[in-house]
């Protein structure tokens, strides 16, 4: 006797590829931004994120100065999602959501910082500005436009909206401790020996605020555009299903 198909209805295999392909783009553009990085600081040249020369400290500062960089630890969140995305472009799971969240949530307020902000203190040139473009345009608003057109969704609920902030109020208390142990901000507007804490925790406080906008716009969009769609499944899911089905019946 052969059991019935319990077969989940999937997404339309043109928007499982099509997802596959903007990701696969998005991880490609951020892995070569990361690599041009690597190489200008391994060489002392100037720091896309600053465009300051590091030459002059030695390279384990360098490293250390370079993971600090709230665009540098989105894009990699944004380079992780996207190699998963690849794999599965119907990923769940419930720290995936919150990688997910944090890289989407990061690599937005990088963008619109950047626009906004450090592109008065900033002035790219050569591989410098092809990493710029890399991390500051193309990533920011490739990964908002990927979420929007392909999710997957729903993956937005309160407790991930709860652990996805614990990553940037981790990375404000880290900034700050290490910036007065050290003497080093990331950002200027965050550079507590030039404008004082009064400004920078204002600042501070003003990005945050953005965050959380931000987030209870992504869970609005994630909620409603879910409403009477069947989420699809898992290809691994799929392949479960179908391989119950194909098993001998008693």
């Amino acid at each position: 006797m052969t059991a019935t198909s319990t077969r989940p209805t999937s997404s339309p295999p043109w928007t499982v590829t099509a997802s596959r392909l903007w990701h696969l783009l998005i991880a490609a553009v951020v892995g070569a931004a990361l690599v041009i990085q690597v190489g200008l600081i391994v060489t002392g040249g100037p720091d896309p994120n600053s465009g300051e020369a590091v030459g002059s400290l030695g390279i384990g500062t360098r490293v250390i100065q370079t993971l600090s960089y709230f665009t540098i630890q989105s894009n990699i969140l944004v380079l992780i999602v996207a190699v998963s995305l690849v794999i599965d472009p119907v990923r769940d799971g419930r720290v995936w959501r919150v990688l997910r969240l944090d890289a989407l949530l990061g690599i937005t307020i990088t963008g619109l910082v950047y626009d906004l902000v450090l592109v008065d203190y900033v002035h790219p040139s050569g591989w410098q500005l092809v990493a710029t473009i890399g991390f500051h345009y193309i990533s920011p608003w490739a990964t908002l436009l990927g979420w929007l057109l392909f999710g997957p969704r729903p993956r937005i609920d309160r407790s991930t909206v709860a652990w996805a902030f614990v990553w940037p109020l981790a990375w404000i208390a880290y900034t700050f401790v290490r910036g007065a142990l050290v003497g080093w901000y990331p950002y200027p507007f965050l550079d507590v020996d030039r404008i004082g804490y009064a400004r920078s925790i204002v600042s501070t406080a003003v990005v945050f605020a953005v965050a959380l906008v931000l987030v209870a716009i992504f869970a609005g969009i994630d909620r409603f555009r879910t409403v009477g769609a069947t989420p699809a499944p898992s290809p691994r899911s799929v392949r479960a299903v179908d391989d119950r089905e194909e098993a001998p019946q008693a």
